[in-house]
């Protein structure tokens, strides 16, 4: 088949179905739009995970003469409990990378800086403060084995790891990548249906030109052709839609969060841009696989 021909025969097909084909466009958009913001939450947990697990620090906090803790019953702890922490530390060089101790003194006034502008904190008492040993962990998904190896020796008080707010909020952000999935699951299903009833439709109603056009000797490829290239342009479009409304949502409320959040891993356009060609290259899978099936049936040689 010349170009110009199938040219001229995709232009005809697309002006005479136009409010089928921009349905086309609309579920393909919908249903591709939900995946990608799947494909992206998951994108947003692995940067998380990877920003933030780096960065986790374990606090091991000792007792101070106020702590009320079972393993605190002795009051503060001691020079030589401080010691015993030190011996164990040293002895799990497999799990421990570093570690640092933080006087109550050192701990106080960090206390005081991160907190200078919260008049909540202000009259907060030194004695408040415990001390601590900062931890880094050399596989931060062992914390486990460090919180259960330091909990309730004496003269610890608590055993605190980030991973306690981090992982409340990586659970929510999978959740949010699971219903993304199952949602555009669902509106995938709906995309094929879609796309072969119209199919079916568009071939009923040129019925009559598949006749004439099998009479003259035309070939399977050159009947299926312009069906196929037309679907093809019209799951494109929504593809490249979809594409363009999760690259907005990304600049207009990812970036708004990232001001206001600077402290954490947010993704950006560029990841976007990463997914886009799985959104169209599932959108021309499914079209491909439909038009074929259907095709097969309904415009035979």
């Amino acid at each position: 088949m010349r170009p110009t021909f199938l040219a001229r025969e995709v232009g005809t097909g697309l002006r005479r179905n136009v409010p089928v084909f921009a349905s086309i466009v609309i579920v393909t958009m919908v249903s591709l739009f939900f995946l990608g913001v799947g494909l992206l939450a998951g994108r947003q947990v692995e940067s998380a995970k990877g920003y933030w697990y780096d960065k986790i620090e374990v606090s091991i906090f000792l007792c101070t003469a106020s702590s009320h803790e079972p393993s605190c019953t002795g009051g503060q702890f001691t020079p030589q409990q401080r010691d015993d922490l030190v011996e164990l530390l040293r002895a799990s060089s497999a799990t421990i990378a570093s570690y640092q101790f933080e006087s109550q003194e050192e701990a106080y006034a960090r206390f005081r800086e991160q907190f200078a502008g919260n008049p909540v904190f202000a009259e907060t008492p030194k004695e408040a403060i415990p001390a601590a040993f900062r931890v880094k962990l050399v596989n931060p998904e062992e914390y486990r084995l460090v919180h259960d190896a330091f909990t309730g020796m004496p003269g610890v008080a608590a055993v605190r790891d980030i991973r306690e707010v981090l992982d409340p909020l990586i659970r929510v952000l999978g959740m949010l990548r699971t219903g993304a999935w199952a949602l555009a699951g669902i509106l995938l299903l709906a995309m094929v249906l879609l796309v072969s009833t119209t199919i079916r439709q568009v071939a009923w109603s040129r019925r009559r030109e598949t006749s004439i056009k099998r009479m003259v000797g035309a070939s399977a490829a050159a009947l299926q052709l312009p069906f196929l290239v037309e679907t093809l342009i019209a799951t494109t479009a929504g593809a490249a839609l979809a594409a363009g409304g999760l690259l907005l949502g990304v600049r207009f409320g990812i970036t708004a969060l990232a001001d206001r959040f600077p402290d954490f891993a947010w993704i950006s356009a560029a990841d976007v841009w990463v997914i886009a060609p799985v959104l169209l290259a599932v959108s021309a899978g499914v079209t491909l696989v439909v038009c074929l099936v259907t095709l097969a049936r309904w415009v035979r040689v």
